[in-house]
């Protein structure tokens, strides 16, 4: 009989299995706070019990293939699955360490983790490489949690340095919605990585009906919706699943999410030279997100091997984003970083896997 995944469960759920109950906050602070690598090492449970933890549970559902890093500090990792497969992650270094004038910390390096809900992708964006090898399965919940806790091991991240969470990997995180929801409930846990749903980030191309069902699961996440386009036949183009969910649904689907009072709702907008990059698309952008609060991050297309198409020149991007910020849209550009790695979605595991 296969091991389970013990980092499958939320809290409650373990404290429904393991006897007496409490124990599940044992196994969860020695798996989440002090990152313990064996149930051998959790020292204050009975023999019996971890005999029969070992019997019957694992904790390591992933392991480190490959890890490219990148000169201006972020990094990019591969993972092996037990099957077999493969996903990718990415930790982005955010602020550097900062120090007063008397040398004393003010804040220490702030990382955010882009992480995977899929092997593949349903949906097929003709921008994205990580469609092109098709969907195979989803992310069991502890499948995706552990790429966070592997790359805090990885990089000595202490249990109390809170880190963003974005669901921006490979894969459609709502078209795996149990599971990333089942993942935010163990983010969040104070027992486990106790990482607020506030600094959690669902980001979707656009499924307007499980919008509207993460609404309703009240998780206090923010939700980014990956736009990339004004107009259905552009978008349709991009991102064929607009023919399903297209822009008016999306846009009617934000407009009844619930969303916290300090926070604003997320646009996506890939950049892409001659397609999207233009001022007239920078207007209907306006007139699109009329009535929402919202904030835009304007991201330069990467370009990787196969694809047909380019990285916008810099002086229009910036046109974009003055005419936004001049029309009352907050609008940010995303600093573009890993281009000296596999920095697209997908590009290291397509690598490897042609090695």
């Amino acid at each position: 009989m296969s091991k389970i995944n013990i980092l499958d469960y939320t809290k409650e759920e373990l404290s429904y299995i393991i006897k007496p109950s409490f124990r599940a906050k044992q196994i969860y602070e020695w798996i989440y706070k002090k990152y313990v690598n064996s149930f051998d090492e959790m020292k204050n449970l009975p023999n019996n019990l971890r005999d029969d933890l070992e019997k019957n549970y694992h904790m390591n559902p992933l392991k480190i293939s490959t890890i490219e890093q990148s000169s201006d500090g972020s990094k990019k990792y591969l993972f092996l699955l037990k099957d077999g497969k493969t996903v990718e992650s990415v930790l982005l270094p955010m602020k550097k360490e900062a120090y007063d004038d008397m040398g004393k910390l003010i804040h220490h390096t702030r990382f955010t983790i882009c992480i995977s809900s899929q092997v593949g992708c349903k949906i097929g964006c003709s921008f994205c490489l990580t469609g092109k090898s098709g969907f195979l399965r989803n992310l069991t919940s502890g499948e995706i949690t552990s790429q966070v806790l592997m790359i805090k091991k990885d990089n000595d991240i202490a249990e109390n340095r809170r880190v963003n969470i974005v669901f921006m990997g490979m894969g459609e995180p709502l078209d795996n919605i149990e599971n990333v929801q089942k993942a935010v409930k163990i983010f969040s846990d104070p027992f486990g990585l106790s990482i607020s749903p506030r600094r959690q980030t669902i980001s979707t191309s656009g499924l307007s009906t499980q919008i509207k069902k993460l609404g309703n699961m009240n998780l206090g996440i923010l939700l980014a919706i990956s736009l990339h386009a004004v107009d259905d036949v552009l978008r349709e183009k991009l991102m064929p699943i607009n023919r399903a969910y297209n822009i008016e649904s999306i846009i009617k689907a934000v407009k009844e999410f619930p969303v916290d009072a300090r926070k604003k709702m997320m646009f996506e907008y890939l950049v892409i030279k001659d397609l999207n990059d233009n001022i007239k698309s920078a207007k209907k952008l306006v007139k699109l997100l009329d009535g929402i609060k919202a904030k835009v991050n304007l991201i330069f297309f990467n370009p990787h091997e196969g694809s047909d198409y380019q990285r916008p020149i810099v002086k229009d991007v910036l046109a974009f984003q003055d005419y936004l910020l001049k029309h009352g849209v907050i609008c940010t550009i995303r600093e573009s970083k890993g281009l000296d790695i596999s920095a697209a979605c997908g590009q290291l595991k397509d690598t490897q896997e042609k090695k």
